[in-house]
């Protein structure tokens, strides 16, 4: 099974409809799927689903797809840099669900692991615990998070090979990592692709039964959101 493809558009096709649920990886503008998201943008997929940590920038990363309301809901745990999020979230545009960090990192984890639901304290007593089953272990209050799947997951990695075998780098290892087992189908572009038996077994992340899909970007911007220097 060949599992590369030339460019973000090739890899996407025949897996973007409208309605679906997508995950994308990163944190902040940190290891994000830049082209995947660009692709999607241009294909002009409608009603999305958008599961990530955040939501970009305005004109970068997530963001860009709020521009062409191409999102309908989004499942995040921070959007403070998104001024299109906050204006279309205070208009009703766009459905907003909200999570703690580590229960979206975990909601995302246990869906790759075929874990339907598990129990946490955090939110236990809040508008997070509203509606959700709720139950007492020992001398502590538990809320129940259920799993979370998509139809595809959108991942970025610095190296991979044409297995789909990937290793992330430094802090790229954030959501990329959970997400890339919970996709139905798992699109990962990376900095460097190459052949079977070039990467250390020791080193790798995502196993490449995990990815059907793999290219190699031409480019990435791997832009800062706040560029802060020292005076000197």
């Amino acid at each position: 099974m060949n599992k590369v493809y030339s460019a973000a558009p090739s890899a996407l096709k025949d897996t973007l409809f409208d309605g679906m649920t997508i995950m994308a990886g990163g944190f902040g503008l940190c290891g994000i799927p830049e082209h995947s998201i660009r692709a999607i943008r241009d294909a002009g997929t409608k009603n999305i689903t958008w599961i990530a940590n955040n939501c970009g920038v305005d004109d970068f990363g997530s963001g860009i797809l709020l521009h062409t309301r191409q999102i309908k809901k989004m499942v995040a745990s921070y959007v403070g840099e998104n001024k299109t999020f906050e204006k279309q979230f205070l208009s009703n545009e766009l459905e907003v669900e909200f999570n703690p960090q580590g229960t979206l990192a975990e909601r995302i984890r246990a869906g790759g692991a075929g874990i339907p639901a598990f129990y946490t304290r955090t939110g236990y007593g809040t508008k997070i615990a509203e509606g959700k089953e709720t139950r007492q272990f020992g001398e502590h209050w538990y809320v129940m998070e259920t799993a979370l799947k998509a139809d595809i997951a959108i991942v970025k990695a610095w190296k991979g090979d044409t297995e789909g075998n990937l290793i992330y780098r430094k802090t790229s290892r954030n959501f990329n990592l959970p997400m890339a087992m919970a996709g139905k189908i798992t699109i990962a572009e990376v900095e460097e692709l190459v052949e079977p038996g070039q990467l250390d077994p020791d080193m790798i992340h995502t196993p490449g039964i995990f990815v059907q899909r793999i290219f190699k970007g031409t480019h990435f911007e791997k832009r800062i959101e706040f560029l802060t220097t020292r005076e000197k």
